[in-house]
């Protein structure tokens, strides 16, 4: 094992038997043996990854596809049919909500329980006890029986005694979308809080958004097998063009089968039965302007632009509050952007258009999409321009880059383009940092 890696996955494979209608009871078993056909269902093909000390990585990936079957056996609550996982370190893990707790004990012995299986001894829980119940924020029910709980409330406790054991390594599914906005908020100001401290984490979640928050590298797992993996804003956008060709692989489809059905129409005193309906149009406008280049989409792909093309961008500049072009700016200055699209199929469902802008070592610095500003009545039914207007950026002295994207229904890229621009920044005061923050100094001699 590699002196800066804290875990390391070689070769895992993992398959599981898929009964038809499994007996449960001997009586069953013995009279219907053919209930117990199963097949065999290949989750893992061959997965390999390495995880560095302090790192924190997302796992990504659709619905049965091998991610919480990972992270299951990196806590070896399950074992790889071969392979091998070496890990380093104490280990907690939220791999499903209230896992462990006894629902007839109160919130305070379910602490005691928790902690031990984490490998907690009985002082170590009592030193810890007062910030777990401080952190869930549950002092008025922490002698209840958790069965009274909330899912919210068993997810404050859960979260609270997995992050104050001091684990050299947290593993996470799913879990972190329970609770109300605050404890959310509180939780992953918690992670970074321990994560820069050193301890690892792995976290399985849908919500790309959280994975984005916390993690500098994200693993998208499909069919079993890593299909990319890089920094969120690699892989992200390749995984959301992939999933949104498939919401629409599956509404055309829907398309064809309602039209498929049998229509019977009445003529006169006749019926005529049609039992298919062919040559049905899904696109419906078929104008010389609803023509998509794909050829032209599929080479951005494999470059720094994904989406179905159906509004494409054409033109970003980068403009001074004059309206002049321009990329450098100094700290402090408005900064326009114009983004001229072009409408090559009109989309029908509901649209956003967002920015973000990265420092060239990947840092997020910022962003923003229609929906987060909640502009009303945000259509691109024909070709036009929009205009985003950045009052006073604060940015410091660097070189940053302007990612730009139109989606639909939050998840369909319909162009997602990666470093569309280039802006440059300077400034005249050597302050550090990523921003500049407005201040003054005060003082008063003795």
């Amino acid at each position: 094992m590699k002196s800066d890696n804290i875990i390391e996955v070689r070769d895992i494979t993992k398959c599981f038997k898929v009964f038809v209608d499994k007996g449960n009871t001997v009586k069953e078993r013995a009279l219907f043996s053919k209930r117990r056909k199963y097949d065999y269902k290949q989750v893992l093909r061959g997965i390999n990854f390495d995880v560095k000390k302090g790192e924190a990585i997302g796992l990504i990936g659709h619905n049965g596809c091998g991610k919480s079957t990972t992270l299951k056996l990196l806590t070896k609550i399950i074992y790889p049919d071969s392979g091998n996982i070496k890990i380093t370190g104490r280990v907690s893990s939220l791999i499903e909500l209230g896992a462990g707790f006894h629902p007839d004990m109160s919130g305070r012995e379910n602490i005691y329980i928790n902690a031990s299986i984490f490998g907690l001894g009985r002082k170590e829980i009592d030193n810890k006890l007062d910030d777990i119940i401080a952190f869930s924020e549950l002092e008025e029910s922490i002698n209840h029986p958790v069965r009274t709980y909330s899912s919210g409330m068993y997810m404050r406790l859960a979260f609270s005694v997995a992050i104050n054991v001091n684990a050299d390594v947290l593993l996470i599914d799913e879990i972190l979308g329970v609770g109300d906005a605050n404890f959310q908020a509180k939780c992953f100001n918690k992670l970074r809080e321990i994560k820069a401290k050193g301890t690892t984490i792995v976290i399985v979640s849908h919500s790309l958004g959280q994975i984005e928050q916390i993690c500098e590298r994200s693993i998208w797992i499909h069919e079993g097998v890593i299909r990319v993996e890089g920094t969120p804003r690699e892989v992200h956008p390749v995984y959301l063009d992939y999933m949104g060709q498939k919401r629409e692989e599956i509404a055309e489809k829907e398309a064809v089968r309602q039209a498929e059905k049998e229509v019977v129409l009445p003529v006169g005193n006749e019926i005529i039965e049609i039992s298919k309906i062919e040559n049905v149009s899904l696109d419906g406008d078929k104008s010389e302007n609803a023509q998509i280049n794909t050829d032209e989409i599929k080479e951005d792909q494999n470059k720094k632009r994904w989406g179905n093309g159906h509004i494409r961008f054409v033109d970003v500049c980068i403009l001074d509050k004059e309206g002049k072009k321009r990329n450098v700016f100094k700290t402090g200055s408005d900064i326009m952007i114009q983004l001229s699209y072009k409408v090559n199929k009109v989309v029908e469902n509901d649209v956003a258009m967002g920015i973000g802008i990265f420092r060239s070592d990947g840092m997020h610095c910022y962003g923003t999409n229609t929906l987060i500003d909640k502009i009303p009545d945000f259509r691109l039914n024909e070709d036009g321009m929009v205009v985003i207007k950045l009052k006073n950026v604060m940015l410091m002295s660097g070189v940053y880059v302007l990612d730009v994207a139109i989606e639909a229904d939050m998840s369909i890229p319909i162009d997602f383009y990666r470093e569309a621009a280039v802006i440059e920044m300077y400034s005249e005061i050597n302050d550090v940092g990523l921003c500049r923050i407005e201040h003054e100094w005060q003082y008063e001699k003795n």
